[in-house]
């Protein structure tokens, strides 16, 4: 039998460096399953969007293993390169929304065995200005409290850990006046939190879009929170958030494929939980079925739990 080659690009920092115990499980699965791997560790940051973007129309898949930025880099340079290889993800990383969303397992191992015996994923990628990102980005509040909450205080308390810790702080945060434009639809307001997404876990927290999210449907979801002004409206806020109400009065939620804000002062972005610069004007769209990522597409679609 013909071995098939594969570029195998991880972090070995991510997380807690766990993927040194599993790397040769991991390379023990894809030798089986005849693979004939290169495998490259990343020294530092856009090592793998250079990686990929150089190499990987030489390979029949490219595999990475770290967290949702690693992902992101090697997306990044999967459109670079302008190759349609498939992508597979082993999350190592400390939250791994992404990977969440996809219903990708945590174990590493069991991650490589699915990608070997998955199949092609086509999913939709955000274009930030010159930038792609692959499940949010972000502004304000929130974004903040999303990957400083401790992991262990999430699994135990969930969705409310997030929106308590965030109503925290809410009451000293300093809102955004944006302008903003998306189609016919078009508003100004005041925004401490700002969020274009196409996940159903962001920051650790599963279901915060609640249900209906496609990867695929050239679509990203948009949610903005206003600056409360009474302690009645921040109220109004938190419980929403607690519903996972988003259509109220304190709050804007659409879908849309292309979005533009415009802001008088420079605006700190995060993209996949990494720091997306600061900008004055941000212009999202989305890229339908940009790149394929190896699943198992019934748990993909359907959303099961492991």
């Amino acid at each position: 039998m013909l071995e098939k080659k594969m570029l195998f690009v991880y972090n070995p920092k991510a997380g807690k460096a766990m993927i040194r115990n599993k790397l040769a499980d991991i390379l023990d699965v894809f030798t089986v399953a005849d693979y004939a791997v290169t495998v490259v560790p990343t020294q530092k940051r856009g090592d793998a969007t250079d990686i990929v973007a150089a190499k990987a129309e030489d390979y029949e898949i490219v595999v990475c293993s770290g967290g949702d930025g690693t992902l992101c880099e090697v997306v990044n340079g999967m459109i670079m390169s302008g190759a349609d290889t498939s992508i597979g993800y082993i999350p190592a990383g400390s939250t791994n929304d992404f990977a969440g969303t996809l219903n990708i397992p945590n174990d590493m191992v069991r991650a490589a065995e699915m990608i070997v015996h998955g199949d092609r994923f086509s999913c939709d990628v955000g274009q930030f200005n010159d930038k792609k990102f692959i499940y949010v980005a972000a502004f304000g509040v929130f974004s903040e409290v999303s990957y400083s909450t401790d992991q262990q205080i999430k699994n135990a308390l969930g969705h409310a850990a997030y929106i308590l810790s965030g109503g925290k702080s809410i009451i000293n945060a300093q809102a955004q006046n944006m302008r903003v434009i998306s189609g016919d639809l078009s508003f100004e307001g005041e925004f401490i939190y700002g969020m274009v997404s196409n996940s159903n876990q962001v920051g650790g927290f599963q279901g915060i879009m609640g249900d209906g999210v496609d990867l695929h449907d050239g679509e990203f979801e948009v949610t903005l929170i206003k600056d409360p002004k009474s302690p009645q409206e921040l109220n109004r806020i938190m419980v929403a958030l607690l519903e996972r109400n988003l259509d109220n009065e304190m709050m804007y939620s659409f879908k849309t494929s292309d979005i533009i804000f415009e802001c008088d002062e420079e605006v700190p972005w995060a993209l996949d939980g990494e720091d997306g610069g600061s900008h004055k004007r941000v212009h999202i769209t989305t890229l339908n079925n940009a790149v394929n990522i190896i699943v198992d597409t019934e748990r993909a679609l359907l959303g099961d739990e492991e």
